[in-house]
């Protein structure tokens, strides 16, 4: 009888512990994401706040954006507010779950054109509370690299549209696979997210 006492054991304390892999596993694939406000929003070093059409530009901006054109670079620059919410805060039958992403390797997408990549300068913490944390993510994009096709005022008119109505973009997504932290190492989605304003993606 003691011989058989052990193996149960083992295959009791293995049995919970599977649970527990898969449950944390399960847990943290439950983060959401989505696109927040667009802010800082500039082009050439030109603060694009309040400008939606090429009249609100005074005539000094007009030459600087011009002389960028004809010197054949269109730099945009904007902070991309991703907004990460961590459901698992102990309602609903999920055990209340803290997250930490320490990587996000994304990848920004303007009218489906793919055009930078970047990830995370420093892990982020997504407390297990239900509510929302922001992730900023600073943007640089020369619009002439990918976009060269168009001509000047269209470029003026895309740079414009980015931040979209009230800060919120339609044209722009982004791309990530994220690798959150856990006590059983880390755990990296196993294929990209695609990440809208519309609404959260998991």
């Amino acid at each position: 009888m003691k011989k058989l006492i052990l193996p149960l054991f083992l295959l009791f304390a293995l049995t919970n512990i599977s649970c527990s892999v898969y449950q944390t596993i399960v847990n943290l694939s439950r983060l959401k994401f989505k696109l927040g406000r667009i802010d800082n929003l500039m082009v050439s070093g030109i603060s694009l706040e309040g400008k939606t059409k090429l009249s609100d530009f005074n005539p000094l901006d007009i030459l600087k954006l011009s002389s960028s054109v004809a010197s054949n670079k269109f730099p945009v620059s904007f902070t991309l507010n991703v907004e990460a919410k961590n459901p698992n805060d102990g309602t609903g039958g999920y055990a209340r779950t803290n997250a930490t992403i320490v990587s996000f390797p994304w990848k920004l997408l303007i009218d489906d054109k793919e055009t930078i990549t970047g990830n995370l300068a420093n892990p982020v913490s997504v407390p297990g509370t239900g509510e929302i944390t922001t992730i900023p993510i600073q943007m640089n994009v020369d619009l002439i690299k990918f976009f060269g096709d168009k001509g000047y005022e269209s470029l003026i008119n895309l740079a414009m549209s980015i931040a979209g109505e009230k800060g919120y973009s339609s044209r722009i997504a982004l791309y990530a696979q994220p690798t959150v932290s856990s006590p059983l190492g880390n755990i990296t989605y196993p294929g990209e997210l695609k990440i809208v304003s519309k609404q959260f993606t998991n």
